[in-house]
């Protein structure tokens, strides 16, 4: 995403040569084999440690929490899967920063405010994603131990795995008219009908 918005605002006239098909479809599956490789490597980690409990603070094996379980020395495999895992994310963590340094530069550059206003929103949508998982991923495993407990334990894990994924579509599409009129309607609606609901309560 962070390369097809600095395509889309820095070389605007070869974005369709840039970002065609096959290009799309190289990234989708590069991100794809790289999300199944890691999930493949953490799997095996997990496997080959010997546990001394069965009982698990989370509600999904996380691999922090099963790593506290651990009774041989197995588990510095899964540790060497996680920093391999860490460098991987913080290469692509690096890659967005310099790709969006890139694309404020160019908004600069832009002569008119409306013209700035325009790009900047198209990479709106992309940041709050980003800026979402990333702080909900710094909640969940950059608090001190200290200020940790099973159910905040939990909590975080809950805020982390499952918020920015179901926030998704929302963020993704609200740029799409459709989508808006049709969560106009919505609210439209649910707003006549309260109002409706209280005048007949009223008159009771």
């Amino acid at each position: 995403m962070a390369y097809d918005r600095y395509v889309a605002i820095c070389n605007p006239l070869h974005y369709e040569t840039i970002m065609h098909r096959g290009a799309c479809i190289q990234m989708a599956v590069s991100a794809w084999i790289a999300g199944i490789l890691n999930g493949v490597l953490h799997s095996g980690g997990t496997f080959a440690i010997t546990f001394c409990s069965n009982m698990i603070d989370q509600f999904f094996c996380e691999a922090p929490q099963i790593l506290k379980l651990a009774c041989s020395n197995m588990y510095l495999v899964e540790v060497g899967v996680i920093i391999l895992s860490s460098f991987f994310g913080l290469g692509c963590f690096i890659y967005i920063i310099f790709t969006y340094v890139l694309i404020f530069r160019a908004v600069l550059r832009i002569p008119s405010v409306d013209g700035q206003k325009k790009a900047i929103s198209t990479c709106l949508p992309h940041l709050t994603v980003i800026s979402l998982l990333i702080f909900t991923g710094i909640f969940a495993y950059g608090r001190p131990q200290s200020y940790s407990s099973s159910d905040l334990n939990v909590l975080s894990a809950i805020i982390y795995a499952i918020i920015p994924p179901l926030l998704n579509p929302f963020i993704y599409s609200m740029r799409n008219k459709d989508i808006k009129t049709a969560l106009l309607k919505f609210f439209n609606c649910g707003h006549f009908s309260k109002i409706i609901a209280r005048n007949v309560f009223l008159q009771k």
